[in-house]
């Protein structure tokens, strides 16, 4: 019996432990194929004007292209980290790009910021 509660108690933080280290996008499907979303399902973008770690999307340009936020302690892994936005905000990124979704994107798998801005906005892909 003792073994058995042992073990539970093992499966159960290393699931917990899976769940705090799981990543902070999903992958959904556009018309140009896979991309990273949120949560919801809505496709998540990078901004060419960033630079490594560091977002240049902020004020309106973040009203436009909401950042996807990390919550406070959030760890990354398998290519995903945080970084601080201007505002103190932190922000997940991939590959070092920051991850922004879109505001006139209305439903899963629409891709309209896909090169808005003269090519400056990329749909993220896995």
């Amino acid at each position: 019996m003792m073994k058995s509660l042992v073990a539970a108690a093992v499966a159960a933080a290393v699931a917990f432990g899976g769940v705090a280290l799981a990543a902070p996008t999903k992958i959904g499907n556009s018309a140009k194929g896979k991309v990273l979303t949120n949560e919801q399902g809505m496709t998540l973008y990078t901004f060419a004007k960033d630079s490594k770690g560091k977002s240049a999307c902020n004020d309106g340009c973040a009203k436009n292209w909401p950042p996807l936020l990390a919550k406070a302690g959030a760890k990354g892994g398998d290519g995903y980290s945080t970084i601080k936005r201007a505002d103190g905000k932190m922000q997940w990124a991939y590959k070092g790009k920051p991850l922004y979704t879109w505001k006139n994107d209305k439903k899963p798998g629409d891709i309209t910021g896909d090169g808005f801005l003269n090519g400056a906005w990329h749909i993220a892909k896995p």
